[in-house]
């Protein structure tokens, strides 16, 4: 096999495995929106111990991409693709982290909030905005489109005034029942959680743009 041939054998082994990383996180943030709904004190248990695994698929494409930059000091395209792939790989291990951290939330509400109050703040739109800009972030990076990419910015508003309506209401609720307050704050923490998600699609997003056109797009709200 010529050494050019190796090459994009290599290249095609590290798009395959950040795939599969997306894959992991996907299932990842699938499931907490479950214990969102369900608040299954086991599935969030679960779901917080199988943590190790996209650590150490990430750890796996990351030690990829360096062996490929070595060995074949790739340039042009070739370059901005193992160069996205890299901050792909830990944008990814940054959503699965959050939710691992909207699982641990769950527990922490359920050990804190009284039997009779009845309060709650329905996250089931917002979480599955938050999936869906995932799910479009890499089917723009499948399918190498950088128009697909910049729909997620768009989806990105919509979280964000979903975000700003738990905060409204958990404010609200707050004033007239400040002896649950830590509980609430609690409640307004997984759409910030949520949100989250949503800025780390949306970095996913720039990426793929960056791969396509060259161009580096950065928005200036980005928590970079």
């Amino acid at each position: 096999m010529s050494r050019h041939m190796y090459f994009h054998r290599e290249i095609d082994q590290l798009k395959k495995m950040v795939l599969e990383m997306g894959t992991l996180a996907e299932d990842r943030l699938r499931r907490a929106s479950i214990i969102l709904e369900s608040g299954d004190n086991d599935e969030a248990q679960s779901l917080m111990s199988g943590d190790w695994e996209i650590d150490d698929m990430e750890i796996r494409v990351e030690e990829e991409c360096l062996k490929v930059l070595a060995l074949h000091q790739p340039v042009a395209r070739d370059l901005r693709l193992i160069v996205s792939v890299i901050k792909i790989n830990s944008e990814l291990e940054r959503i699965a982290d959050i939710a691992v951290n909207i699982a641990k939330r769950v527990l922490t509400i359920n050990k804190t909030k009284p039997a009779d109050y009845t309060f709650a703040l329905d996250y089931r739109s917002m979480a599955a905005k938050a999936l869906e800009m995932v799910k479009t972030a890499l089917d723009a990076l499948v399918t190498e489109d950088a128009a697909l990419a910049r729909r997620v910015f768009l989806m990105d508003e919509e979280v964000d005034q979903e975000r700003n309506a738990a905060y409204k209401s958990v404010i609200a609720e707050i004033s007239h029942s400040a002896e649950h307050a830590a509980c609430l704050i609690n409640l307004y923490l997984i759409a910030r959680h949520l949100e989250r998600i949503g800025d780390r699609a949306k970095n996913i997003a720039e990426e793929v743009i960056y791969l396509v056109e060259g161009e580096i797009v950065r928005s200036s709200s980005d928590p970079h």
